[in-house]
């Protein structure tokens, strides 16, 4: 019996959709396989998983047929009751496009906004959740990788990777440990945004999104530079500056970047979080709406805090995703020596200051390699037109089992 009204409840009507960006992932637990489902907008029941036999159901949740028209198709001895059953037992568990799905996504988008803190989404999977853990796994880190020297003199801004620390502590470690002697008052995070595509209406005509939360990290509680961002939303809505900030709830990008600050850094600082969209567009038209409120954007920060010695800008992006993971139709091994010489034009051009020639390169059959890195850094280079960088780390993940591979990179900036 049906005792949550939101849930499906008709042999009639078509079978609700699965939701289209769930994925499914076989995994094996004592000799069974069972279908794992990883949501990453964090709807779903944690660590939820079928059993493989179910699966050719999955199939049958096109959102077209009910049923009373699968009825022909089901086994031996299956029969409608339980067929809606099992759908239900899937709708509760928040897999399917149904209305009781969409009130649980409204009320934890809801709660997320409401809340002054953002929790970190990160830790207990890329990283040890328990801060004494985390503490040994970071002391290791640094020990064991070398570290940049600390020539710290007019340091302006970090560009770093967000890739997960398990695979990237060597770039990591080279970047970070460049600001170890730092203390800044205050630091602007250009980070990508993963997410925000998810909410086109949300944020159409809106590339800046701002949150005024602070960020709870296992080793310490970051506080958001309040006046800063107040000052910032603000401006004229030609800047494309927004503070509904529910594509902050699941990024990591900003939270992997305070993991390392956090934990060399006993100082008191405060941060303006900033999630940038795709520049896609950008690559289209340059002198269109995006190039405008990118400028205008742009302009805003060099003018406020281009002098200002005691604000580090940090620009949170990896570099070229490649492989049948991200939509190619061949393996990123085969693709190895032209991204490696992508890459390569792609951070002289970042080193430089050359926006002009990125904007180029990443013209050029439209981001062939989908920098995730690029909008944050253009928009960080566009306020600093006179900044050279020094290249700090360059690697390459080859997720070999799943023909796939991402590569990433750090640079140093100084003024």
């Amino acid at each position: 019996m049906n005792k949550n009204g939101t849930l499906f409840n008709s042999k009639k009507k078509p079978l609700p959709r699965l939701r289209p960006e769930l994925d499914i992932i076989p995994v094996k637990r004592d000799g069974e396989t069972y279908l794992y489902f990883h949501d990453a907008l964090g709807y779903t029941t944690p660590d939820f998983a079928i059993e493989r036999q179910i699966g050719p159901l999955l199939s049958m949740l096109d959102g077209q047929k009910s049923i009373e028209q699968l009825r022909p198709y089901l086994g031996e001895g299956v029969t409608p009751d339980q067929v809606l059953q099992y759908i239900q037992f899937l709708d509760k568990h928040r897999l399917l496009l149904t209305p009781h799905f969409q009130q649980h996504a409204n009320r934890v988008e809801q709660e997320y906004e409401s809340s002054d803190t953002h929790k970190s989404s990160s830790a207990g999977t890329s990283y040890p959740a328990d801060p004494g853990e985390l503490r040994t796994f970071l002391e290791e880190a640094f020990a064991k990788h070398e570290q940049t020297g600390t020539k710290n003199k007019n340091v302006k801004a970090l560009y770093a990777p967000h890739i997960d620390p398990r695979v990237g502590l060597d770039s990591y470690v080279k970047a970070f440990s460049s600001l170890k002697e730092l203390q800044p008052k205050r630091v602007i995070f250009l980070a990508t945004s993963h997410y925000s595509g998810m909410y086109p209406d949300l944020y159409e005509n809106k590339p800046f999104i701002v949150s005024h939360k602070d960020f709870e990290m296992p080793l310490d509680t970051i506080e958001a530079d309040t006046e800063a961002i107040y000052e910032l939303l603000a401006q004229p809505d030609e800047l494309g500056v927004t503070d509904k900030d529910r594509a902050h709830r699941i990024e990591h990008s900003i939270e992997l970047h305070l993991l390392f600050l956090s934990f060399l850094w006993d100082h008191n600082f405060s941060i303006v979080p900033i999630l940038i969209r795709s520049f896609d567009q950008l690559l289209l038209m340059e002198d269109g709406h995006l190039g405008t409120q990118v400028e205008n954007f742009s302009n805003y920060l060099r003018s406020k805090y281009g002098e200002d010695e005691e604000t580090l800008f940090l620009i949170s992006g990896d570099l070229s995703h490649i492989g049948k993971k991200f939509g190619d139709d061949k393996p990123a091994a085969e693709m190895f020596k032209a991204v490696r010489s992508f890459d390569k034009m792609f951070i002289k051009y970042a080193r430089q200051g050359d926006t002009r020639a990125l904007l180029n390169l990443m013209k050029d059959d439209l981001d062939p390699y989908r920098v995730c890195g690029f909008a944050p850094l253009y928009t960080f280079l566009s306020s600093s037109p006179a900044i050279k960088g020094e290249q700090l780390s360059y690697d390459l993940w080859d997720e070999t089992e799943r023909e796939s591979a991402v590569s990433f990179g750090s640079i140093l900036y100084r003024t």
